[in-house]
């Protein structure tokens, strides 16, 4: 008896996608995804071999151990089309979604979305494709409004809240601020007083491990990364408000007491390097030069941290202190 897809019983793959690590913990669609690919597997008279589910992974690639399996499965014949529930969980790019439906299709197998426009005809590929553009259209509309607002809520003096805060530091009650932490703060100030005294990243290392300070995921030894990262980040060295009067906004200046000290916490801030440049004359010789940096540190003789000097920027007023 044929099926209400019209070719009798079809073998289905049933696919799955959260991207991030988040919506992975905490299952969130997936079930929901699931649950409405049995529904429709179901009710078209689907044969499903597999549910499949890519937990954390971004549909900006198609490198994902839940699509590989997907495509093995495909490469092994037997399986006539691949389910999701949107276009975009199969791949988030149009010309990603082409490649992938070019691939199955070499071995027989056709990819469906429940919400896919049209049918298997040239116009149905062309509504998809539509589709799929509409999609990224809107995620990059949606990722411009979410980079304005995280943009207005540092102008504001206020911190992004990470999964982790910096060491040293809590989020306070309304996470749009840090907190000394006492008992890390004391280690951080060590460190310093290390690197006061001339010790280098490998006795720092070995010193802390053999007083048995633990690093700040728990291992007995601290990588010398995380102690660069601390050495050279501006949370931990004491600016006064002439200096910070000139990092951040006037609305932010208001808020700060003239005569106490801060740190501060950068948002939109890049990495940059300084470059030699060399130019011909007009006499066959060249002249030298540097490009203008936005944000060189200054070498310290003592190997003390480093205190960037910081050069006019969109990011110069992205600051936010805590005392």
């Amino acid at each position: 008896m044929l099926n209400t897809n019209g070719h009798g019983p079809k073998r289905a793959i049933l696919y799955a996608r959260v991207s991030t690590d988040e919506q992975a913990r905490s299952g969130y669609s997936l079930a929901q995804q699931l649950e409405a690919l049995r529904e429709y597997a179901a009710r078209e008279g689907y044969e499903v071999l597999e549910e499949i589910e890519d937990k954390g992974y971004s549909g900006a690639n198609l490198a994902r151990p839940g699509l590989d399996r997907v495509r093995d499965l495909v490469a092994a014949g037997d399986v006539d089309v691949v389910l999701a529930q949107d276009r975009d969980r199969l791949a988030r790019k149009v010309v990603l979604n082409g490649l992938l439906e070019e691939e199955l299709l070499k071995h027989g197998c056709n990819t469906k979305a429940l919400n896919d426009y049209g049918d298997d005809s040239a116009e149905g590929a062309l509504m998809r494709g539509i589709q799929t553009q509409f999609a990224e259209y809107e995620r990059a509309k949606i990722a411009e409004r979410t980079q304005r607002g995280k943009e207005r809520k540092a102008r504001e003096g206020k911190i992004l809240r990470g999964p982790k805060p910096p060491y040293g530091f809590r989020c306070n009650a309304a996470g749009d601020g840090l907190i000394v932490y006492e008992p890390e703060m004391v280690v951080a100030e060590r460190i310093f007083r290390l690197v006061a005294e001339g010790l280098g990243p490998q006795a720092i290392q070995t010193r802390l491990h053999d007083e048995g300070t633990p690093s700040p995921t728990g291992d007995p030894l601290w990588p010398r990364r995380t102690l660069e990262q601390i050495l050279r980040s501006d949370l931990y060295k004491a600016h006064t408000f002439e200096e910070i009067s000139e990092l951040v906004s006037a609305e932010v200046l208001t808020s700060l007491d003239e005569h106490a000290e801060y740190g501060v916490w950068w948002f939109g801030r890049k990495r940059t390097t300084e470059h030699s440049i060399s130019e011909p004359d007009g006499n066959g010789d060249g002249v030298t030069g540097k490009l203008p940096p936005v944000s060189v540190p200054r070498k310290s003789a003592r190997r003390c941290p480093s205190r960037p000097t910081f050069h006019a920027g969109w990011w110069i007023r992205h600051a936010r202190l805590w005392r």
